[in-house]
């Protein structure tokens, strides 16, 4: 049972919520405090649960059919065990919420209930936003930028322009990446008649707005950010150049985006790493 819980919540992307609230948070002037800690501790884990159990319940009878499915791109459990998969979703991530909307302010709170309101209706019948085209890759991308976001206010730190900017351009990031994963499964997802972004347009345009939302998000920060910190931009030609291979991809070539996909996981911890340092010379050498 414990083994299924944690293979649900997609241990290898993880980091992809802790970082973004922690690293917020340092960066509004948050200590390494209680609050850090528990935040922290929540988008590492519950966080992902939610997000990707709900997800894996819902989506069962089309990850029957994904050849991807049953590995760290996605857990395929036996029907019996979802109950225990949305039960301990529920146990993991409320006491979380409570602590966490207690120790912020009206403005944190209402983001925090914003970014658990968009992991749920990215996936529950009936609101469905993963299968309305451009809907479902804004709302993925939210799951990513809101833990940032949060870190931000939580720490009592105002949103100013250049703040916006950067959440903007993590925006971007997040819907072109969430647009990359959704071409590999255009096949499986029109044989459960499911929709999304790249069921709607086609591989060949998905995989073109996924170029060109890098390329915007990465001159956004280039750009719109003063001094050392816009170098983060520089960080998207990684991501360009990921995806450059298959643009001549077709609908029936679509699963050889697996490739990119796979690559795409590792690229964000390499990313992630150089990030990292750039914050800490900025933090160190720059004040």
């Amino acid at each position: 049972m414990l083994h299924g819980i944690i293979t649900t919540s997609r241990p290898v992307s993880w980091v992809n919520t802790a970082y973004p609230f922690a690293a917020a948070y340092l960066l509004a002037g948050g200590s390494v405090d209680w609050k850090f800690v528990v935040g922290t501790i929540f988008f590492l884990f519950p966080y992902n649960l939610v997000m990707y159990g709900v997800n894996d319940v819902f989506d069962y009878e089309s990850d029957l059919r994904n050849p991807r499915k049953g590995g760290i791109e996605g857990a395929l459990l036996a029907r019996h065990s979802h109950r225990m998969i949305l039960l301990a979703s529920a146990i993991t991530a409320v006491p979380f919420l409570i602590v966490l909307a207690l120790a912020g302010s009206g403005i944190s709170t209402a983001v925090l209930a914003g970014s658990v309101a968009a992991l749920l209706a990215y996936s529950v019948p009936i609101l469905r936003f993963k299968e309305r085209a451009g809907l479902d890759s804004l709302t993925s991308a939210v799951h990513f930028v809101s833990p940032a976001i949060f870190g931000w206010v939580l720490a009592g730190a105002p949103v100013h322009p250049t703040q916006g900017l950067v959440f903007t351009a993590f925006l971007l990031w997040g819907m072109a990446s969430h647009a990359l994963g959704a071409i590999q499964d255009i096949l499986p997802d029109r044989e459960a008649k499911l929709g999304s972004i790249a069921v709607a347009f086609g591989a060949r345009t998905t995989i073109f707005l996924v170029a060109g939302a890098y390329v915007f998000a990465g001159l956004l920060l280039l750009l719109g950010v003063r001094g050392v910190g816009s170098l983060a931009g520089l960080l998207a030609i990684a991501y360009i150049l990921n995806v450059l291979p298959h643009l001549g991809v077709q609908d029936s070539t679509s699963g050889t985006v697996n490739r990119a996909w796979k690559r795409f996981l590792w690229i964000n911890y390499l990313c992630g790493f150089l990030l990292t340092m750039l914050l800490i010379y900025t933090a160190v050498f720059t004040r």
